[in-house]
């Protein structure tokens, strides 16, 4: 049986962790070490309890902690090639990951955590690569993918074989082109290669997900161009009117900006 807990979804900083008897996987390691510290002491978790690291991409958000963590605690880490050299570049990474704690994976070729399957799938973004991850225990898929551009057929793909869905709705369109950034910042964030809207989230997981899906949560918000609230919102009233039966009472959860949510059991068949 797999729980989940976020303890931080945004630019301020992105970690996931999910975790079954003997398992526990952490999911991009953008949260400071002493916070990491904290959050697991308020949980009852042990850090002991990590096993493995995936990584998404190279941004700073997503990995300034991630030498810290797995040379502390003798972690190994998985990323594509791509990833693990853009994270040696990265000058936000202070500490760099141990050579003997480096895994290289491949797109598409499933590999075994403890008896957990894990798949990584391609996501457009504008890092030097991005993925996000097929996690499967028994019968039961988690998916999450984050800084989405746009919707892919590998994308599309992973969506519809969720059982549980995390999946980036970051910008308000009506926030961000009204709002204080720059235009090309604007264009960049609204780019193919930048980040989906909560529209485009919404739409995404209509078009895609199959009745099979029990649960979303929304996942990196922008602190300037959107609310927890009206992601929510706009989510919800689009699943609403989808057509499809379970969507309209299926429960939409937003991992906030630098606060842990609770703890999700995900149960199986």
């Amino acid at each position: 049986m797999l729980k989940f807990v976020s303890f931080g979804s945004g630019s301020c900083g992105n970690c996931y962790y999910i975790y079954a008897d003997g398992c526990g996987i952490l999911i991009d390691a953008g949260v400071g070490i002493r916070r990491l510290k904290k959050f697991f002491g308020d949980y009852g978790f042990s850090l002991d309890g990590i096993k493995h690291v995936l990584v998404t991409h190279d941004h700073a958000d997503h990995v300034k902690s991630v030498g810290m963590i797995s040379n502390t605690f003798g972690v190994p880490v998985y990323a594509t090639a791509k990833v693990h050299e853009g994270i040696r570049r990265n000058y936000c990474v202070h500490k760099k990951i141990d050579q003997a704690n480096i895994r290289n994976i491949s797109v598409g070729e499933e590999f075994m955590l403890d008896g957990v399957s894990v798949v990584a799938f391609p996501v457009p973004h504008d890092s030097l690569d991005n993925v996000g991850y097929k996690i499967r225990i028994g019968a039961t898929t988690f998916c999450l993918m984050t800084d989405i551009g746009r919707i892919t057929d590998d994308v599309a793909s992973a969506i519809s074989e969720a059982d549980y869905l995390v999946i980036e709705a970051n910008y308000d369109k009506d926030m961000l082109w009204a709002g204080r950034y720059p235009e090309r910042l604007k264009r960049r964030v609204s780019g193919g290669n930048g980040h989906l809207s909560n529209e485009m989230c919404a739409h995404a997981i209509t078009a895609y997900a199959t009745s099979r899906l029990r649960h979303v949560w929304l996942c990196h918000l922008s602190g300037d161009n959107n609310r927890p609230e009206l992601a929510r919102k706009t989510v919800e009233d689009v699943l609403k009117v989808s057509g499809v039966a379970n969507f309209a009472s299926l429960p939409v959860d937003v991992l906030k900006r630098g606060v842990p949510s609770e703890v999700f059991l995900l149960e199986g068949e």
